[in-house]
């Protein structure tokens, strides 16, 4: 069967499911009611499965009606949303864009790309939510979430791209390690205080830690401080106040100017990984093509 029959009917039938009876649909479609009930009973019998319940009284979708209705009205939405794709990318990109990011990546790695695409991109107006929480990107209308962690897989209705995981390496500042002693394994490093990441749900970030296997497992240790903001846990212990375990993308100009220093190298691990994850709906509309490009440059070794 070609692909224009099976289009056939659909119309007609979304229609009737969405007014509540054929004649509704009918001046709907200005249509007779008999030309839209013979085109839904056409349907019917090519799909082999009845669509509507009909009594003298009312028309009800069945199971099976209910089911092929959704996946219609996903289907024309998409071919809505794919004309206005061809329409817009006549213009140039503009309208509202709406980000999600954490925190302290975001402060610190998303912000320095954003001025330079708001300025080659005067017509698009930008609406950037800080959270280290999960958001939910059709709940709070958001265009493109920058996520650190989440799930590993995604729905279908979702997009996303990979753009690396975080490097995890312990750390302290050069007069720290002075003072007490520069840990040469993991025992001595149980020794010194730790300065931990304290996160949205009140619990404070395990080190994560190597096995022989090439595995990580996670380890909680007492700590002397939990902060729950990664620039402050920095502050902390570049002012000498203990170790921690970061993400090098946070702290790699401190540790190019000799303010932190590694420790124990031999146990760098990988952490959470980095996406960005948008409505596959909008991945075409010239706003989000250009600003996902441009978050292209976000990626961590």
């Amino acid at each position: 069967m070609q692909s224009q029959d099976r289009l056939k009917g659909i119309s007609p039938f979304v229609a009737t499911a969405e007014h509540g009876s054929f004649t509704a649909a009918a001046a709907y479609l200005h249509l007779t009611p008999s030309a839209v009930s013979k085109s839904i009973a056409r349907l019917e019998a090519r799909l082999g499965s009845l669509l509507f319940e009909r009594t003298t009284r009312s028309l009800t979708l069945t199971d099976a009606g209910q089911a092929f209705y959704e996946t219609c009205t996903r289907v024309l939405n998409e071919l809505l949303e794919a004309e206005s794709v061809l329409a817009a990318q006549r213009t140039m990109p503009s309208g509202r864009l709406r980000i999600a990011v954490p925190h302290t990546f975001g402060r610190m790695r998303v912000m320095p790309l954003l001025t330079p695409f708001c300025q080659q991109n005067p017509d698009i107006q930008l609406n950037l939510a800080f959270s280290d929480r999960f958001v939910d990107v059709f709940e709070e209308g958001v265009d493109i979430a920058i996520r650190i962690g989440g799930p590993t897989a995604y729905p279908p209705s979702l997009a996303w791209r990979y753009l690396g995981d975080e490097q995890l390496i312990f750390c302290a500042a050069p007069h720290y390690l002075a003072q007490h002693g520069t840990p040469q394994d993991l025992d001595a490093l149980n020794e010194h205080r730790a300065i931990v990441y304290d996160r949205v749900d009140g619990s404070a970030s395990p080190w994560r830690l190597p096995l022989p296997d090439g595995r990580t497992v996670t380890r909680n240790v007492s700590h002397r401080m939990a902060l729950g903001d990664g620039e402050a846990q920095m502050m902390a212990v570049s002012a000498g106040l203990g170790v921690a375990q970061m993400a090098t993308w946070m702290i790699e100009k401190e540790l190019q100017r000799g303010e932190l220093v590694q420790i124990l190298p031999e146990v760098a691990v990988s952490g959470l990984p980095l996406c960005l994850v948008w409505p596959r709906r909008k991945q075409l509309t010239p706003k989000v093509n250009a600003l996902l490009n441009t978050l292209e440059a976000l990626r961590i070794a």
